[in-house]
């Protein structure tokens, strides 16, 4: 058993957990409109689809706040991991995003933030969450970020914001995500990365969101890469694949996430973000080629998988040729309008 925390909490058997987004329980949890199946990505990377529902779970527009997906550049072995800039969440939704310190026990310590009506992101280890099931719960140990909503220490059950959903936890899961396992308790283990999120200012609403996310645009829109990314990539992606066709079978998809799936599914949500603030059909070329992208990637992706198993790898840089003249067709067009 782990030593108790100094923050002490003992909910009433029966009594209401605090809980600090929402009073629904995941079964009531409808997925956003940019989670939707039908999309390319219907999940883009954790961090972002985790502020997509949470923001959708306040009543909040997310896609008002997808102009960083301006920014993404090549980064030489990757494609930028993009997320919400906390500029741009504060200056939106009146979300002030805080490293909370940890100093005694994890669970204490969001208690503490729940109970406040605060919700608290988590660095947490996939192999507890069930949401997961398939990919590591109970399979491999990997670091993902959750947002902890409803948390009652007496059941040890959670209910928690993780990639695209809203899910439930319990029992020894409870004691996993919190570190309080006998075998987690080492002297070398480092306390997570932790934040904690107060909606305690005004969002933006109506005209006046809109007006201050054209704004933020423009802003992205001056913060873009000095080249064109894709045209980057070109030049990287076939001695990248001789390599990756080199490691164990799992790597490759390690690979793709982070190059393709980043470069599809920002794009993606680039065409998002363009159509609500757009909604008079200025940024119709523009959205075009956000589709284009994201569509090419897809279609690559699945390319090079086969490069990879097969080991050919010619006609990849060739492949990349559309997908880079897409990019430059969002930016010239936002260069008209925006």
């Amino acid at each position: 058993m782990s030593p108790p925390g100094l923050l002490a909490y003992a909910t009433p058997s029966g009594a209401e957990a605090p809980y600090a987004i929402t009073a629904l329980h995941p079964a009531e949890h409808v997925r956003h409109a940019l989670h939707d199946e039908a999309r390319d990505w219907p999940e883009t990377n954790c961090y972002v689809d985790l502020w997509i529902e949470l923001l959708a779970a306040r009543g909040f527009q997310p896609e008002a706040g997808l102009g960083f997906t301006l920014t993404q550049d090549w980064e030489g072995d990757q494609f930028t991991f993009f997320k919400f800039p906390l500029h741009d969440l504060a200056a939106l939704y009146g979300a002030i995003v805080q490293e909370l310190s940890i100093y005694d026990c994890v669970e204490a310590h969001a208690i503490e933030q729940a109970s406040r009506g605060r919700a608290v992101l988590i660095e947490v280890d996939g192999f507890y969450l069930p949401d997961t099931r398939g990919v590591s719960y109970r399979r491999q140990h990997t670091k993902t970020t959750i947002a902890a909503n409803r948390i009652d220490p007496a059941s040890r059950s959670l209910e928690y914001f993780h990639n695209a959903g809203f899910f439930a936890l319990e029992g020894e899961d409870y004691d996993g995500v919190f570190t309080k396992l006998p075998q987690q308790h080492r002297d070398d283990v480092l306390f997570p990365y932790v934040e904690f999120v107060r909606f305690d200012r005004e969002p933006l609403q109506g005209d006046r969101l809109r007006a201050a996310a054209l704004a933020r645009l423009r802003q992205h829109y001056a913060r873009r890469p000095k080249q064109n990314p894709v045209r980057a990539f070109a030049t990287a992606i076939g001695g990248q694949a001789e390599a990756v066709a080199k490691r164990a079978p799992d790597f490759f998809h390690a690979y793709a996430f982070n190059t393709l799936r980043q470069l599809g599914a920002n794009f993606e949500l680039c065409g998002s973000h363009l159509e609500w603030l757009f909604a008079g059909g200025e940024a119709r070329d523009a959205i075009a080629a956000c589709k284009a992208v994201s569509g090419g990637a897809k279609s690559l992706q699945f390319q090079l998988a086969r490069a990879v198993a097969r080991k050919r790898f010619a006609g990849l840089e060739e492949a990349l040729a559309p997908i880079a003249q897409a990019y430059d067709t969002v930016f010239e067009n936002l260069a008209r309008i925006a």
